[in-house]
C-alpha cells in the first residue's frame, strides 16, 4: 500500500463512486480514499450507506492501530462521503466501481442506473469474480468505457487485480485503468473474458483436487492445508506456476504427469505444450530455456534470490500463531 501512505494523489480519477459497500466494496473504498482519491459510497438505502461509513471508520482505525496505515491515511478515509442513492453518488466522478452482489439482474439494474447518471466520460467497472463482461455490457450506455476490475479479499492488502476488458472496451480505457491501479500500488493483470477469468479458474481447480485428496483418504483438510501452504504454496508469493516449473525442471514435471495419469486417469495427462518443450530440450532453467529463457547469469541470480526469499518467508511463518485444530484436538 505504498502510495496510500504517501502524500501522492493520483491525477486520475478526480473522484470515484463505490456502489455497494459490503466486504469488497468497503475495502476498495478505504483503499482508494487512503490513496488520495475523493470517494463517495452508495448502498441500497441512505441508512445503510451511513452505517457503512461507520464501519469504514472502525476498519481504518483498526488498521492504524495495527500499524498498517498512517494517521494521514486515516484522515483521508474520514473524508469519504455517503450519497442517498446511486444517481447522486456517480454524478460527478471519473470512476464508477460497481460492487453489488453477484446476481446478473441486480448488476444489470445498477449498471444501467450508473451509466444513465454518470458523465459520458466516466469509466464504469464491475467487480465480479465470474460473470461475463459481455453479458454485463448490455446494461451500460457507453460500452466502450466499461470493463471488469476484479479485486481480491482483503482488497486493501491483496496486491493483484484482474482487469477484464469486454469485447467493446476501448484499449485506451484499459490502459488508463491499468496505469491508475499501478499508481496506487496494485499489481494489475489484463486477462480474457473467459469463465472464472484466471485466478478463480486456477483457484477452483486447486480446491477441487484438494477436496478429492480428502475424499480419497489421503489426508485431513488440516493436513492438506499444511501441505499447500508449506510446500508448493510457499513458493507462490514470489513465482508463478510457469517459473516454478522451469526451476523444478520440465522433464521432472513430465515424469510426474506420467505417474498421475496412470493412477488418476486422463485428467492428469501431460499437456502437449509441456511434452513439446521437453522434446526440444527446453527442460527449464537448468538447460537455459523452458517456458522462459535464462542466461547463465540470470539462472544463478534467480536461484539465489529464490533462496533468500524463501528463507525470509520461513522466518515469518515461524512467528505466526498456531493453526486451528480439528475436532479431535489434533494440530495440523
Amino acid at each position: 500500500m505504498e502510495e496510500t501512505t504517501s502524500n501522492a494523489v493520483p491525477r486520475w480519477p478526480r473522484g470515484a463512486a463505490v456502489i455497494g459497500v459490503g466486504t469488497m466494496g468497503l475495502g476498495v473504498a478505504a483503499y482508494l480514499a487512503a490513496a488520495g482519491v475523493r470517494v463517495c459510497i452508495s448502498e441500497a438505502t441512505p441508512e445503510l450507506a451511513r452505517q457503512a461509513l461507520e464501519r469504514l471508520a472502525r476498519r481504518a482505525q483498526g488498521h492504524v492501530e495495527a500499524g498498517l496505515l498512517t494517521p494521514e491515511a486515516i484522515d483521508r478515509v474520514a473524508e469519504v462521503e455517503a450519497a442517498d442513492n446511486v444517481t447522486a453518488a456517480v454524478r460527478d466522478v471519473d470512476l464508477v466501481f460497481e460492487a453489488v452482489p453477484e446476481k446478473l439482474e441486480l448488476k444489470h439494474e445498477i449498471l444501467a442506473t450508473c451509466s444513465g447518471a454518470a458523465s459520458s466520460e466516466a469509466i464504469i467497472v464491475s467487480n465480479t469474480s465470474s460473470l461475463s463482461m459481455d453479458e454485463l455490457t448490455g446494461a451500460v450506455e457507453f460500452p466502450e468505457r466499461f470493463l471488469g476490475m476484479h479485486w481480491f479479499n482483503p482488497p486493501e492488502w491483496t496486491p493483484g487485480v484482474e482487469v477484464i476488458p469486454a469485447t467493446s472496451t476501448e484499449p485506451e480505457v484499459v490502459e488508463r485503468v491499468v496505469g491508475f491501479l499501478r499508481a496506487i500500488g496494485k499489481r494489475p493483470a489484463v486477462v480474457g473474458n473467459g469463465p472464472g477469468f484466471v485466478a478463480n479458474r486456477i483457484q477452483m481447480a486447486l480446491f477441487l483436487e484438494a477436496l478429492r485428496c480428502v475424499e480419497d483418504g489421503l489426508a485431513s483438510p488440516q493436513d492438506v492445508d499444511e501441505v499447500v501452504r508449506s510446500c508448493f504454496g510457499f513458493r507462490l508469493p514470489f513465482f508463478g506456476p510457469f517459473q516454478i516449473a522451469d526451476m523444478a525442471g520440465l522433464d521432472v514435471y513430465a515424469s510426474i504427469f506420467e505417474v498421475l495419469e496412470q493412477g488418476l486417469g486422463e485428467r492428469f495427462k501431460a499437456p502437449a505444450a509441456l511434452r513439446a518443450l521437453v522434446e526440444q530440450g527446453r527442460t527449464g532453467a537448468k538447460s537455459g530455456a523452458g517456458f522462459l529463457e535464462y542466461s547463465d547469469e540470470e539462472r544463478e541470480r534467480l536461484f539465489l534470490e529464490r533462496d533468500r526469499r524463501y528463507a525470509e518467508l520461513n522466518a515469518l511463518l515461524e512467528r505466526l500463531p498456531p493453526v486451528p485444530t480439528d475436532r479431535d484436538g489434533k494440530e495440523s
